[in-house]
C-alpha cells in the first residue's frame, strides 16, 4: 500500500520569457506515469471543499496553476497537509491515499493530472472503508 512518504512535491520545468512563462509536461517524463486524463476545479466557492476519497489504482498529479489551496493527505494511518501555491510545483499522489482539497483562495485554478481514465469502480468515497482497505 501506498503511504504519506510516497507522496511527494515534483519541480515542474519553467521557461521563463519577457512576455510570460510556460510549463510543459510530458507523460513518463515530468509526471512518472502516462496520462490518460486532466481535469481543472474552477469558479469554486470560498470555504468549499473537493475529493474527499482515495484511488484504487490511480495516480495523480495536482497543481494549482492559479491561487492557492490546501491538500490533506492521508494513508489511513498518518495524516500531513500541503499548500500548493506555485504553477510550477505538482503534488504526486499515488493510489490508495485519500486526498482532501480545501482552503482555496479566491478565484483558484486546480488542475489534475490522472494516469487512468474516469472509472467510478476505481474511487473508495466511504472513509471507513479506505481505512479498512489501507491497514489490510
Amino acid at each position: 500500500m501506498s503511504t504519506i512518504e510516497d507522496c511527494r512535491l515534483i519541480d515542474l520545468p519553467r521557461v521563463e520569457r519577457g512576455e510570460g512563462s510556460i510549463t510543459p509536461i510530458e507523460a513518463n517524463a515530468t509526471v512518472p506515469f502516462d496520462i490518460a486524463r486532466v481535469y481543472y476545479l474552477y469558479d469554486l466557492v470560498g470555504g468549499s471543499e473537493r475529493g474527499g476519497h482515495a484511488h484504487r489504482t490511480l495516480q495523480q498529479l495536482i497543481v494549482s496553476v492559479l491561487g492557492a489551496f490546501t491538500v490533506v493527505l492521508d494513508d489511513g494511518t498518518e495524516r500531513r497537509e500541503v499548500e500548493l501555491n506555485r504553477s510550477y510545483v505538482g503534488l504526486l499522489v499515488p493510489q490508495m491515499i485519500w486526498r482532501e482539497l480545501r482552503n482555496f483562495s479566491s478565484g483558484a485554478v486546480c488542475v489534475v493530472l490522472a494516469s487512468k481514465p474516469f472509472a467510478e469502480a476505481d474511487y473508495v468515497r466511504d472513509y471507513d472503508e479506505f481505512r479498512t482497505l489501507a491497514v489490510a
